[in-house]
Parts: structure tokens; C-alpha cells; sequence
């Protein structure tokens, strides 16, 4: 009977969850808690678990039962494709193309997959300890590890790439590279954190946040001349060139 109630709540509360959602309730959305919990990703990522843990003692459950987070993240989405597109002038067409890319590939497609992936990992290891890993926890870190990353390659890296990134040499490699690793940091910090209030994830938090294989690929990339920043942002030039030459397509014909 206890399992049984215990799965009857969590389905209640992913139906709530989804609910909020698709109908837009944004009065029953805490924004300002979820504002705080975004600062504290960015100086004390160990309280944003901290909260995870009361969560899991008064509610029983892991995950986030409010929406709020994901719609300010995806709203702070929105405020830095207008910044990235400012600065590498993008078309109209290509502003919306990036934003469409970066909320639908890069932040839910690529975090379902990492979430889904971990949360099976994660299932065959608690299985044996009478555990149960909540999929919503694991993109609750997906989503706890994006934001930083957010803030260092949409906000930062556009302000900086005139300035430092934007040319030829090993300086300008060095300098866009280290915005990566540090993002690469950051998102390695937030597992991390996201493992360590589970007690059968204490002693294995330490895999999480291995940074050796990107030291030595940031070494080998500056050594290289391999400047990641730039041809992340050629790439996006080079999707915003195919929607203007669609465009002048269609006007031909």
C-alpha cells in the first residue's frame, strides 16, 4: 500500500508539473524563489541541493513540483539569443533559427538524452539498495548544470568575442578555450552537487567531476591554434547564411 501511495503522489505531481505548463499558470509559479536558486548556482550550487534534500524530506520527492525554474530559463533563453544576435548580426530569420536550436536541441533535446541516460545509469546502481532515482531530479541537474554554462557562453563569450576571441592567434584560442573549460567546470560542478545529498552516490561523486580529458584537449586545441569559441560561432554565421540565401530562394522564384 505505502508503494503504491508513494507512486500515486509522484504521477499526482508530474500532472500538476505538466499542467502549470502547458496552461501557462504563472500566478502558482514561485519566479523569485526560482530567481534565487539561479544566483545560488552561480555562488553556492550546495544550497540549491540543500533545498533538494528538505524537498525530499516534507514532500518525498527529489525533483522540483514547480515549473518556475524552466520557464525563467527559458525566458533568460530568450534575452541572450537577442544579445548573440545583436552582436554577430544576425537576420531576423536567423535570430529566430538560433532560438529555436539553442531551447529545443541544445537545452531540452540534449538534456533529455544526458538526463535520460544518467537516470538509467543511476537506476541500476539503486536498484540493488531499494532506491528509486526520479527522472525529474536528473533534468532538474541537467537543467542546474545549464544555466551556468548559460551564463559563460551567451552572455560572457558574446561580450568577449570582438574583444578577445575573434582572430588568428593563440591568445585569442587561449582566451575563448578557457571560457569552455570553465563551462565545462561548471558543469561538472552541478552533478556533482546533485549526487552528493544521495547517500548511494556519496562515494562515487568524485567521477563527476573529473576534469583531466578537457585539460588536456584545452592544452593540445591552444597548442593547435583551435579556437572552440570561434567555430561554434562560424557555425551559427554559417546557419544564418542558409536561411538568408532560403529566403532570397523563395523571393526568385
Amino acid at each position: 500500500m505505502e508503494i503504491g501511495y508513494v507512486r500515486r503522489s509522484r504521477s499526482a505531481v508530474s500532472t500538476k508539473f505538466l499542467r502549470r505548463i502547458v496552461k501557462l499558470k504563472f500566478n502558482q509559479m514561485d519566479f523569485q524563489y526560482a530567481a534565487w536558486q539561479m544566483v545560488y548556482l552561480l555562488t553556492t550550487p550546495s544550497r540549491v541541493y540543500k533545498n533538494s534534500q528538505i524537498r525530499k524530506h516534507t514532500k518525498n520527492q527529489w525533483a522540483r513540483d514547480d515549473p518556475g525554474f524552466m520557464v525563467l530559463l527559458a525566458a533568460f533563453l530568450g534575452l541572450t539569443s537577442v544579445l548573440f544576435a545583436v552582436i554577430l548580426k544576425l537576420s531576423v530569420g536567423g535570430f529566430f533559427k538560433f532560438f529555436l536550436w539553442v531551447v529545443f536541441i541544445d537545452f531540452i533535446g540534449v538534456g533529455l538524452v544526458i538526463a535520460g541516460t544518467c537516470w538509467y545509469l543511476c537506476s541500476l546502481i539503486t536498484r540493488r539498495n531499494d532506491q528509486h532515482v526520479e527522472f525529474g531530479y536528473s533534468f532538474d541537474v541537467h537543467c542546474n548544470a545549464f544555466f551556468p554554462v548559460l551564463v559563460i557562453m551567451h552572455v560572457v563569450q558574446p561580450l568577449c568575442w570582438h574583444v578577445f576571441i575573434d582572430g588568428d592567434s593563440r591568445l585569442a584560442s587561449f582566451l575563448g578555450n578557457s571560457l569552455w573549460v570553465l563551462a565545462i567546470g561548471a558543469t561538472s560542478t552541478s552533478p556533482s552537487s546533485g549526487t552528493r545529498p544521495c547517500p548511494t552516490f556519496r562515494d562515487r561523486s568524485d567521477y563527476f567531476t573529473s576534469l583531466s580529458c578537457y585539460s588536456s584537449r584545452f592544452i593540445v586545441s591552444v597548442a593547435c591554434n583551435h579556437n572552440w569559441g570561434r567555430h561554434l560561432i562560424l557555425f551559427y554565421r554559417k546557419q544564418d547564411r542558409g536561411v538568408m540565401r532560403e529566403r532570397g530562394t523563395g523571393l526568385v522564384a
